[in-house]
């Protein structure tokens, strides 16, 4: 999960700290998050329910018949 933050402290090893405006970090660089023990997660957390795909309307198809000849898998045997 990518992460986008506003005015951030950057410290670098062996180098003085830098502030910056905007700082993108992207989601396989970040290991875990420490927050502050003051904020209240219960505000801050939102529980999404599962999005449900509307389904399409099949006129005259028959279901689960196949896909037409073959997919790309080479000749058949013996021809």
């Amino acid at each position: 999960m990518n992460t986008h933050l506003k005015t951030v402290k950057l410290t670098l090893k062996g180098k003085n700290p830098v502030t910056l405006d905007h700082l993108s970090v992207r989601g396989n660089n970040i290991r875990y998050y420490i927050l502050p023990d003051s904020l209240n997660l219960e505000t801050l957390l939102v529980e999404e329910t599962p999005r449900v795909k509307p389904k399409k309307p099949i006129a005259g198809k028959s279901l689960g018949r196949g896909r037409g000849r073959g997919r790309g898998r080479g000749r058949g045997r013996g021809r």
